[in-house]
């Protein structure tokens, strides 16, 4: 499937020798020679990524990174030195001005970090900006921009000003705005970076759920690393106008390109980063019934498991512990022990979204934690060493057959 915005070597600089500038930088010659010999500033150097349909693409570096530069490329506000931009097949760094408007009006949108807001006008009237500049009729702007602040929870403020509202009610006009138009592509400038930590955490959480029924196409810059590893299916990390590193949180935390890159994730709370499926294993069952209390130690000396779960049917009935089911074979006053004498029934339970932070106490019990789907049918198991070592990242380690230093230590150890 062709995606949804595609980059294609894509170089900006800025100077009136840029010809020769961009002549020098494929030699393989410095940003700084570059300024030197010719005056020039490099913004943007051979950036080539894709962006699928519905996707939040985070584009992230720090100040001078050149990811704003990168991002106003995308929707023509600056032309490439060289390099194409595509949206859906069609090149907007090719487009005449009439064109280029049109791409602006139907396509793609755009949400900076400060407000912009007209301060005369209505918040309904500066949602509605955008199509009156298109020429829709009054009433149909009024009926759109409601429908839209109510997405962002802000309709009974559609007739205040916007020295009524606070900084984050502000920034929810303006992501309003944004979708107004209903855009197929919605470009975020750090959008949240002018407001407080907590004001921006609720503003990254209620973008998320919009994304849930909305899924527009998202490319978002940010400063931040933990705002992109909690907005981006994938990250693009800059650094002096290059992409070092593009992947998911989880490939860029366990796998960093360089230098650069580890430094940046080396502080990062890995517990925001990983979730209950990256951890989890295919769970070891055995079925309630009249089932001996033999029969299952059998079944963990085979895994070198200490516990297993136990179905009734396709439902969850509890769990069973090595040391349990021992002891209740060698007490001699039960001379023929079934597993439903030792079942817990008080279980520790996740989803495969649970952030790995949240099963920090769950795995405390000792137990393996179910890992449930929507139906509460068991899809896997969350051993509670494998949360603590992937907090503390000694399980990135992995052996010639895929099987993690853990995973191939256990296997050769049976339950006593």
């Amino acid at each position: 499937m062709q995606p949804k915005l595609s980059v294609e070597n894509l170089y900006k600089v800025f100077g009136n020798d840029a010809s020769r500038a961009l002549a020098l930088l494929r030699e393989g010659k410095g940003k700084r020679e570059i300024l030197e010999a010719t005056g020039a500033t490099v913004g943007v150097q051979d950036v080539s990524f894709q962006v699928d349909e519905g996707e939040i693409f985070v584009v992230m570096g720090l100040s001078g990174s050149g990811k704003s530069t990168l991002v106003r490329m995308l929707n023509g506000l600056i032309p490439p030195t060289a390099g194409r931009v595509l949206i859906d097949g069609e090149d907007v760094a090719a487009a005449d001005t009439a064109r280029l408007r049109g791409i602006r009006r139907e396509k793609i949108a755009m949400v900076f970090q400060h407000f912009a807001l007209f301060p005369h006008w209505t918040i309904a009237e500066n949602v509605a900006y955008g199509l009156k500049v298109r020429g829709m009729p009054e009433s149909a702007r009024r009926e759109r921009a409601l429908a839209v602040l109510g997405q962002v929870g802000l309709e009974p403020w559609a007739d205040s000003m916007p020295s009524d509202l606070s900084g984050g009610m502000q920034q929810r006009v303006g992501l309003a705005r944004g979708l107004a138009a209903d855009p197929d592509i919605l470009l975020m400038d750090e959008p949240f970076g002018a407001l407080d930590p907590l004001i921006r955490r609720d503003m990254q959480a209620e973008l998320l759920d919009l994304q849930k029924t909305l899924r527009k196409t998202i490319v978002f810059i940010t400063h931040d690393l933990n705002e992109a590893i909690l907005l981006g299916n994938r990250i693009a990390i800059m650094k002096d106008g290059c992409v070092v590193q593009i992947g998911t949180a989880q490939e860029i935390v366990t796998a960093p390109a360089d230098d650069y890159v580890a430094a940046f994730v080396a502080d990062i709370d890995r517990g925001r980063v990983f979730t209950a499926d990256d951890v989890s294993s295919e769970p070891i069952t055995i079925q309630l019934r009249d089932t001996p209390v033999r029969e299952a130690l059998r079944l963990m000396e085979k895994h070198g498991s200490q516990a297993l779960y136990v179905m009734d049917g396709k439902r969850v009935a509890g769990v069973v512990t090595y040391r349990d089911l021992a002891a209740c074979e060698m007490d001699a006053s039960t001379p023929s022990p079934t597993i439903r004498s030792t079942l817990i029934t008080d279980y520790p339970t996740a989803s495969t979204d649970t952030q790995l932070s949240a099963l920090y106490g769950p795995a405390g019990s000792g137990l393996p934690i179910a890992v449930t789907d929507d139906n509460d049918r068991l899809v896997a198991v969350v051993e509670p060493n494998a949360v603590l070592s992937h907090l503390s990242g000694e399980a990135e380690t992995d052996s010639p057959d895929g099987q993690s230093a853990e995973q191939k230590e256990g296997a050769d150890v049976q339950p006593r």
